[in-house]
């Protein structure tokens, strides 16, 4: 099949341009390129990302539909809200933000995951995301108990835009603690989607849901680029996703 190859200084493709449902590659835009920032930028803030395992070129995909998670629509099921409860209120257990960017993206790469035999996170990822942190657009959602980084996640943000990960989890609901603290951050910023790439149950179960290309792009490219903020996790964002009854 046709793909097109890009040069470190050709363009991305049009997200629209990838190959259809049906195909043996749908969702796959273009190939090659390479990861530095400003390609990363480009992808990102047009709904593409890259994936690709050991030993290929590098793949740019623009999956039709692409899971979504609403914020609003989050599902906080009973036994993650105790669990929430109880994280919340135990000094020993923290969120950090951006504090160990580079071991939580390893952890998610080297992390053994049911089911599937390697990771798609390779070593050329791995630094080009670091680089991607370096210069503010990649961050690390982190849980921490008794010192110990034990959970968390990686997303890349643009303004207002939020296109989430990895996660990995080395204790029992971890990965879904900093899951529920990015959308609690999210909530306090305003920020009313986040970016699952594709569909998955354990994501369905936590309330994404697949939507069309075409309205993801419409969101993507409808939303503020040039936002600022500071990503520092703090305990009164929890209010936007539970009501605690002790105050910390």
């Amino acid at each position: 099949m046709n793909i097109p190859w890009l040069d470190i200084d050709s363009p991305l493709p049009a997200p629209e341009s990838a190959h259809k449902k049906g195909s043996s590659l749908a969702g796959l835009v273009a190939a090659g390129g390479g990861l530095s920032v400003e390609r990363l930028y480009e992808a990102y803030q047009q709904g593409m990302f890259p994936w690709f395992n050991k030993g290929q070129p590098v793949l740019w995909w623009s999956p039709d539909p692409r899971m979504v998670l609403l914020t609003k629509d989050f599902k906080l099921h009973r036994s993650l809200r105790k669990t929430l409860e109880k994280f919340i209120t135990d000094p020993d257990r923290q969120i950090r933000i951006d504090t160990s960017f580079v071991d939580v993206i390893c952890h998610c790469a080297h992390t053994p995951r049911h089911g599937q035999p390697g990771t798609w996170i390779v070593k050329e990822m791995i630094d080009a995301y670091i680089n991607l942190h370096k210069a503010g657009f990649a961050h690390s959602v982190e849980t921490w108990v008794n010192g110990k980084l034990v959970g968390g996640l990686y997303c890349v943000s643009i303004g207002n835009t939020l296109f989430g990960e990895s996660m990995f989890a080395h204790q029992t609901d971890t990965s879904k603690i900093a899951l529920s603290a990015l959308v609690a951050f999210a909530r306090a910023q305003g920020l009313t989607w986040i970016d699952c790439q594709q569909n998955t149950k354990h994501l369905a179960s936590l309330g994404a849901l697949e939507m069309p290309r075409s309205d993801f792009l419409d969101k993507v490219r409808s939303a503020p680029k040039e936002v600022s903020r500071t990503w520092k996790f703090e305990p009164a964002h929890w209010d936007h996703l539970i009501t605690r009854k002790i105050s910390l």
